[in-house]
């Protein structure tokens, strides 16, 4: 059975950073792209960034999160990565990896059950 399990979610201030990690069981993540989503409160789950299999290519949305955030995988670990800088107080949310047969997807095939981001101001 597949399995993404997050963790490196917490409390933050604003303009701080935080590393959230995602580790897959039960199959392969080489064979995968992954991702993230978010869902921040009051709004529905949103893609945030997703990677290849390979490690690239990688993507970004929206906008207010490029430069800021990093996606990276280790596939010898089965794990992906999402590197958050300057850390707004919307961007707080529940973080969910996913892994997906096709890159970028908006409906993967897995999901975790998230980890809690919160930045306060």
């Amino acid at each position: 059975q597949v399995a993404l399990v997050e963790s490196g979610g917490g409390l933050v201030q604003a303009g701080g950073s935080l590393r959230l990690s995602c580790l897959v069981s039960g199959r392969s993540s080489s064979s995968f792209a992954m991702g993230w989503f978010r869902q921040t409160p009051g709004q529905e789950r949103a893609f945030v960034a997703a990677i290849g299999r390979r490690g690239s290519p990688t993507i970004y949305s929206p906008d207010s999160v490029k430069g800021r955030f990093i996606i990276s995988r280790d596939n010898a670990v089965n794990a992906v990565y999402l590197q958050m800088n300057s850390l707004k107080p919307e961007d707080t949310g529940v973080y969910y990896c996913t892994m997906s047969t096709t890159f970028g997807a908006r409906e993967p095939e897995y999901w975790g059950q998230g980890t809690q981001v919160t930045v306060s101001s």
